[in-house]
């Protein structure tokens, strides 16, 4: 079985030694074949890590079996994002590995802590979903706007625009705004 070991660190000045050391030491001792080992040196928050995208790229051309890191936190920075990462190699045929959770996709208990990252992930959007329903609400009860700022637009200009033989998109395009912007204030007047 092949295997590809991906490790990470925050910053240039911390060391992988420790994390590919143990993926190492786990794939010799189950005489596991190595394809590549992919190193990112980035912020787990940052959602462009090159080590990462290749891993993944790799993966849809099925060049290894299984993705071994040393511990979860290290493949996702969030929940969401590591089960989309999750989903996308299960979708592949892939399996995971997390060494310091003891974790494999390939086994029933580990396709069961998948399943409760997917419910953990629906749980947490649904949860953003609320607040963000609940403070949109409290704002309009004190009066604030919400959503996109409110546009005076001349309705005669846009009308004589209109019966000049000008496109939709001409004249949202004089009138710096969306041609949309346009169609939904002719369909007012």
């Amino acid at each position: 079985m092949k295997i590809a070991i991906y490790a990470r660190v925050s910053s240039d000045d911390q060391k992988t030694d420790l994390q590919l050391d143990a993926i190492r030491s786990y794939s010799e001792n189950r005489e596991l074949s190595v394809f590549k080992e992919y190193v990112d040196r980035i912020s787990g928050a940052k959602a462009d890590r090159p080590a990462l995208n290749e891993l993944l790229a790799d993966a849809r051309r099925k060049r290894f079996d299984v993705v071994v890191v040393w511990k979860i936190d290290r493949l996702g920075r969030s929940v969401p994002h590591l089960l989309s990462v999750l989903t996308e190699l299960q979708a592949l045929g892939i399996g995971f590995v997390s060494l310091q959770e003891a974790l494999d996709t390939k086994t029933p208990a580990g396709r069961m802590v998948f399943t409760f990252l997917g419910a953990v992930a629906e749980f947490e959007r649904a949860i953003i979903a609320e607040r963000v329903k609940a403070g949109m609400s409290a704002a309009k009860k004190r009066g604030k706007h919400c959503g996109r700022p409110q546009m005076c637009i001349n309705e005669i200009e846009i009308q004589s625009m209109k019966e000049q033989g000008m496109s939709l998109r001409k004249i949202a395009k004089s009138l710096g705004v969306s041609h949309q912007t346009i169609a939904n204030q002719l369909k007012a007047v």
